[in-house]
């Protein structure tokens, strides 16, 4: 049953796999975010209709997408097309027919590498959340109080921390965090996902998160895959 795996509110990226535009149409290679409003069967869903910078991004009827779900249970995949787009309470929907089977998603493509990095983070407030909803934007208030963590592995796709505290697994935090030898002292921030949360074992009343990003900005994304890729150089440098 999918209901078993995907619920309202879930995350999901929508990436065109069709051929409605053309190629060097920027919206055929764009990942959009959004959000599943409802399930009406095992193979129809409906989600929010995706904006970008405050506007509607009006996808096509008959347009053939893969979706990416952030559930609390992990991450799946399927092909889908959609079949209808309405309008309820000023909200714009999207009606999807699923065309595969969901699939767990292994994002391998990203390197895990081992750190220690001071982690800021809090959740998202609902207003933030709307906002990311509808533009992909968020600010944060200077005064609002962020607890700190540590980071044990990052990668361009999502990041590890243990903490003192523990958040909610399917809940949506904000991060952020500086890469040692940043010339520029750059924060890093980035709004998450919460996959997977469990206590340590070997020390009690400490908790490993597993996060995903689902918003960073691409330039920020890079400069992670590269300091990655520098420290990892240098490392095999010294072992030779």
């Amino acid at each position: 049953m999918l209901a078993d795996y995907i619920a309202p509110g879930n995350r999901v990226e929508l990436k065109a796999t069709g051929k409605i535009w053309m190629d060097e149409d920027a919206r055929t290679k764009h990942i959009y975010m959004s959000k599943v409003m409802d399930i009406t069967s095992d193979d129809r869903i409906e989600v929010l209709m995706p904006y970008e910078k405050g506007r509607l991004v009006l996808l096509p009827v008959d347009g053939e997408y893969s979706l990416c779900f952030y559930s609390p249970k992990g991450l799946f995949q399927c092909f889908s097309r959609i079949v209808d787009r309405y309008r309820s309470d000023n909200m714009y929907i999207l009606v999807l027919d699923l065309t595969s089977e969901l699939t767990k998603l292994q994002r391998r493509e990203y390197y895990r590498f081992s750190c220690a990095l001071e982690l800021k983070s809090r959740p998202c407030s609902a207003e933030e959340l709307e906002a990311f909803e509808m533009n992909r934007k968020y600010l944060v208030d200077p005064g609002t109080s962020l607890q700190k963590s540590v980071v044990v592995d990052i990668s361009g796709g999502g990041l590890r921390f243990v903490s003192n505290f523990r958040y909610e697994e399917g809940s949506t935090i904000y991060c952020s965090y500086r890469l040692p030898g940043n010339a520029n002292d750059k924060e890093y921030e980035m709004v998450c996902t919460v996959l997977k949360v469990s206590e340590l074992e070997s020390r009690p009343g400490l908790f490993e998160h597993r996060i995903q990003y689902i918003y960073i900005d691409e330039t920020s994304r890079e400069d992670i895959i590269h300091f990655i890729f520098e420290e990892e150089r240098k490392i095999r440098k010294k072992q030779t």
